[in-house]
């Protein structure tokens, strides 16, 4: 795949390649989902990924691919893409609270944390505890991670594609979208900062939180900055959630799930309108939007919150081999669609 449109040859014949852009929502380990997607989509010398807009797990994964394109390609991508995750899964059986102990691994207790005596006085203590009490040094084990995986300064200075991170500032409430050339590690963190876990991020005297609780993400940068009309949405956090929450887990669970699609279901029921008044002719000065989504709430609905700090190896590769095989059943079912027309019905899924 190039990052550049054009085609390739294939047995004598040309096949268009077709751009695309990316929307990747946060969800923790969650993000190993658009992993898979990712990897797929890179695989596939159809596609050509014009931009980015990302957010929390999903800026992450942002970051990595692009600086992978910038070094090599798409192979680079997929490879840079599966080190970070082998990585973090590294770093988290080292430093983080939120893990099994290895009995617990033994007996294959599913992906979920909320059985783990770790998990339940870690997530006790944080209910009592901000991060400025009990991380005085404002450790972030992500922060060594993304360092060793993304020359931060190249990317900034020579990123391939349209790269944009969210982020919300705590002050004002308001979305920050870092653009291409303000992309750097301390960007990245601020559009994951979870605020029970780590101190807010100061960036030119501003202060960042989670992207997720105000853009998760933000699809108007690629609307207005990028050519193509193509917007892929990798959905991590499920939208239908069948059932009424009765626990304090699950009610705690469906609160995140939803304040974290808030942002993204308004931004595409504006779309629609947008689109239902450019197909009427009465809006000509805009590009209409083609909108597609992979995910799968069959998979997410399956998981609880607690699963989302869960970053053993084998759980990041069940999410991967889940995203792969959506993507691959999205590209099956819908790639004529790309520059066609929307493959989801906006009206029908958000409305």
């Amino acid at each position: 795949m190039s990052t550049n449109p054009g085609t390739r040859h294939a047995g004598g014949a040309k096949t268009p390649v077709k751009p695309i852009t990316l929307a990747l929502q946060g969800g923790g380990a969650h993000g190993a989902f658009a992993w898979g997607v990712l990897d797929r989509l890179l695989e596939d010398e159809r596609l050509a990924i014009e931009g980015i807009s990302a957010t929390s797990a999903g800026a992450m994964n942002a970051a990595v691919l692009a600086y992978g394109l910038l070094k090599g390609g798409p192979p680079c991508a997929r490879t840079a893409l599966h080190n970070f995750w082998r990585d973090v899964s590294s770093t988290a059986q080292l430093c983080s609270p939120f893990r099994k102990l290895p009995w617990e691994t033994w007996l294959h207790r599913g992906y979920g944390l909320d059985s783990s005596p770790m998990y339940m006085l870690t997530d006790l203590l944080l209910r009592v505890l901000s991060p400025y009490d009990f991380n005085p040094f404002n450790f972030n084990p992500l922060r060594d991670v993304l360092a060793r995986h993304v020359d931060f300064d190249a990317l900034s200075r020579h990123c391939p594609i349209q790269l944009y991170l969210c982020a919300t500032n705590v002050e004002t409430g308001s979305l920050r979208v870092f653009s291409r050339g303000e992309v750097c590690l301390k960007a990245v963190l601020a559009s994951a900062c979870l605020p029970s876990l780590f101190r807010a991020v100061e960036i030119d005297g501003q202060h960042y939180w989670d992207g997720g609780y105000v853009g998760n993400p933000a699809i108007f940068p690629l609307i207005y900055n990028c050519g193509t009309r193509d917007v892929v949405i990798v959905h991590i956090n499920p939208i239908v959630r069948k059932g009424v929450p009765k626990t304090a887990m699950e009610i705690l669970n469906r609160i995140n799930e939803v304040s974290f699609n808030s942002s993204l279901i308004r931004e595409l029921r504006a779309i629609s309108f947008i689109t239902t008044l450019i197909q009427d002719g009465k809006v000509t000065e805009m590009k209409e939007m083609l909108i597609h989504s992979i995910g799968s709430d069959q998979t997410m609905t399956a998981l609880g919150v607690s699963s989302k700090f869960n970053a053993d190896w084998d759980f990041l590769c069940y999410l991967r081999t889940q995203g792969r095989d959506q993507a691959e059943h999205w590209l099956a079912q819908n790639y004529s669609a790309i520059g066609e027309r929307c493959s989801v019905d906006l009206r029908k899924e958000f409305f």
